[in-house]
């Protein structure tokens, strides 16, 4: 028995539901910690191209039970939305369950993420604007409705018009937007309630049970290290915890019961929305890897901005996970570069510094000190041992490892499941 948690080791997008698809087959349960439908996951496998939100990635493991977890904010229209499309596509969502502790993102949630984001201005954040922040502040100041209260209309009706009172004073004495109707708002959510009531349980005792009968489970981690709001690159950030102490209290579990935590990072490095980035690449480099790699938000579309592997956040973003191993996706969209660069440190003011300094604006002055290494400037399509590998890629994915502090344990060639080298499974290590 063994639980997992896989995390991103980056600002998100890194792959996570490509690896966790691939483990969930050695996994009695997968559970999705935290964050909301800001975090996109692309699954391909022999069912087709799937864009997952909220559905945990192990969905398409007929064996596995998927589960929603407590720290997770939930917009009832995006998930019934998602598990309608699946069923559809003929996956099995009886499997899936919600925690009755997860908090819901409310329309006001949804209207309030856009106008504060416009009052910001120049200093606007980069959020999706899908409510996400607005509904963990709402879960901190104890006038958040969760999951439990969906499902009964009358404690529903009664807590909806408290919060909606307060919020549509904000909404129209602060921003000057028109308020929302409590009637529209009450009924649309009843008929949420109906639709998910029968996904909706105290997911804690499922977890404990599996543990107790020495059953695996896989902790799915959403967007990346740097995005934590208290060890990331503040405030351009999320709004939940997803290193890997996050994913305990986003599931009900105790941090000793963690027996290894697997951190996914891509062969370079992108981030989507504001704030400083040494490693970007404003160049044809950059536009390269972008357009090969399809670098483009699973949720918002957006376009990722693209730089060189940084060294520097990754070995943190290690530290602060507690990484046993790692999984290096995207190593393929490197094929053709006559050369790759690692950032190893920073160069700020007149010393040398190897750690994320806490300050954006110091931050944002660090300059790269960069390692380099030769590309291999041949395919590595088809490739499914490492030992197969051009010797330069190996090279390469090996000095990475190095540099992070974990041992390479996934390398990820390709979107497809069968695109993968497996050195070494985390639920056998």
């Amino acid at each position: 028995m063994a639980v997992v948690a896989v995390v991103g080791g980056q600002w998100g997008d890194e792959g996570k539901g490509k690896i966790v698809d691939l483990l969930a087959e050695h996994a009695s349960i997968v559970a999705r910690c935290g964050g909301g439908n800001n975090a996109g996951h692309t699954v391909i496998n022999d069912k087709g191209h799937f864009s997952m939100h909220l559905v945990p990635s192990g969905i398409f493991d007929p064996q596995c039970t998927c589960i929603i977890g407590n720290g997770v904010v939930v917009d009832p229209a995006v998930l019934i939305e998602e598990i309608d499309s699946l069923t559809e596509r003929g996956v099995d969502v009886s499997r899936l369950f919600i925690s009755n502790r997860a908090h819901l993102i409310m329309p006001y949630h949804t209207l309030l993420d856009g106008l504060e984001e416009e009052a910001r201005g120049a200093r606007s954040i980069g959020t999706t604007r899908r409510g996400i922040g607005p509904a963990y502040s709402d879960k901190v100041a104890r006038t958040g409705l969760r999951m439990a209260d969906l499902i009964d209309e009358q404690v529903f009706a009664a807590k909806l018009a408290v919060a909606l009172d307060q919020k549509n004073r904000l909404i129209t004495l602060v921003y000057g937007a028109p308020p929302l109707s409590f009637e529209e708002m009450r009924d649309q959510y009843f008929a949420f309630g109906k639709r998910l009531k029968p996904h909706v349980v105290d997911t804690v005792p499922m977890l404990h049970a599996a543990l107790s009968e020495g059953k695996n489970i896989l902790l799915e981690g959403a967007q990346g290290a740097l995005l934590d709001p208290d060890f990331g690159t503040y405030p351009y950030v999320t709004s939940s915890a997803p290193i890997s102490s996050g994913c305990c209290g986003g599931v009900g579990l105790g941090p000793t019961r963690i027996d290894r935590a697997i951190g996914v990072y891509k062969a370079y490095t992108t981030r989507v929305g504001a704030g400083p980035f040494p490693t970007e690449l404003k160049d044809e480099t950059g536009s390269l890897i972008r357009e090969r790699g399809q670098e483009f938000g699973t949720t918002t579309g957006r376009p990722r901005r693209c730089g060189w592997f940084d060294a520097v956040l990754a070995r943190y973003a290690a530290q602060i996970n507690g990484l046993d191993s790692i999984a290096l996706t995207r190593l393929d969209i490197l094929d053709s570069l006559p050369t790759l660069k690692i950032c190893t440190a920073y160069r700020w003011g007149n010393g040398i510094v190897e750690t994320l300094p806490a300050s954006m604006d110091d931050f944002g002055c660090c300059e790269p000190v960069y390692e380099e290494m030769p590309g291999w400037q041949s395919s590595t399509a088809g490739i499914r041992r490492f030992e197969d590998l051009p010797p330069a890629a190996q090279r390469y994915a090996l000095r990475l490892a190095e540099l992070v502090g974990a041992r390479l344990s996934i390398v990820s060639l390709g979107a497809a499941r069968e695109q993968t080298i497996i050195l070494q499974n985390p639920f056998e290590a």
